[in-house]
């Protein structure tokens, strides 16, 4: 079988990392790596034999998959859609932004093909995307880091992330408020609410707890179908805290499911 040939926006944390998990899969070739203009030389470096480009190949590309935020949707994963490229995207939270979710929609259709949003970080988008057709009622996250997690953020607006502890909340709101507010941290949050109620009326709580190590994700449903709730405890990133390893592994899962003869 001919091996998917992918385009993988964004040479960062994840994508470095999406990278190093596809050495040797026989069914992925990743055949061009996209990155802003002033970042092609080092990752050329980075990833010897590939070519590295400033923008998305027209042509000789099976797939993309974008792992490089709100502006590389924009400007790569919209136009290889409305080419008929099929699309990957990781940074969910991103599709916060008015009308982004709509015009990725509208992409995909005038090209007749796929945007494929990955669960990422957290699970049960599937029983929730299920219970959605059946009736949602309620949807709350709550994100639990380390204060660590949220530096650079406006959680630091008014504390010393390094100085507390206990755990403190930094934001309650919707999800939208949320992606908007925290758009390294807030993925799961967008994640969630896409798959059940919504930006608007899906809950969030953000919180910075200096008795933990991990990232923790919970997620609370009720509806016609039932309720459920699922914790997660994610090992952070290794390159970057604000990301859970798991988002990795999601992606490249994602990835495998297009080559697979059978996928779950």
């Amino acid at each position: 079988m001919t091996a998917l040939r992918v385009a993988l926006i964004g040479c960062g944390a994840i994508g470095t990392s999406v990278l190093e998990l596809l050495k040797g899969d026989t069914a992925l070739a990743v055949a061009a790596i996209v990155v802003p203009e002033e970042g092609v030389a080092a990752a050329q470096k980075l990833v010897p034999g590939v070519p590295v480009s400033s923008s998305v190949p027209a042509m000789g590309i099976d797939l993309v998959v974008e792992t490089a935020g709100h502006a590389a949707i924009e400007e790569h994963v919209l136009p290889a859609l409305a080419r008929g490229t099929p699309c990957i995207v990781a940074s969910v939270g991103a599709l916060s932004a008015a009308g982004l979710a709509e015009r990725l929609e509208a992409a995909a259709i005038a090209g007749r093909t796929q945007v494929q949003l990955i669960a990422g970080a957290i699970g049960a988008i599937d029983a929730l995307s299920a219970a959605r057709i059946g009736g949602l009622d309620s949807v709350r996250y709550t994100g639990r880091k380390p204060p660590r997690a949220w530096k650079g953020t406006p959680a630091e607006q008014g504390r010393n992330l390094d100085a507390l502890t206990q755990e403190t909340v930094i934001f309650e709101g919707s999800a939208r408020e949320a992606a908007q507010l925290y758009p390294k941290n807030a993925n799961v949050a967008a994640t969630v609410s896409l798959a059940g109620l919504g930006l608007d009326r899906t809950l969030v709580r953000l919180i910075a707890d200096p008795a933990i190590a991990d990232n923790v994700h919970t997620v609370e449903a009720e509806g016609a179908f039932g309720s459920f709730e699922l914790t997660m405890r994610n090992k952070p990133l290794a390159a970057n805290p604000k990301t859970s390893a798991l988002t990795v592994y999601s992606a490249v899962r994602a990835l495998r499911n297009r080559a697979a003869a059978l996928a779950i």
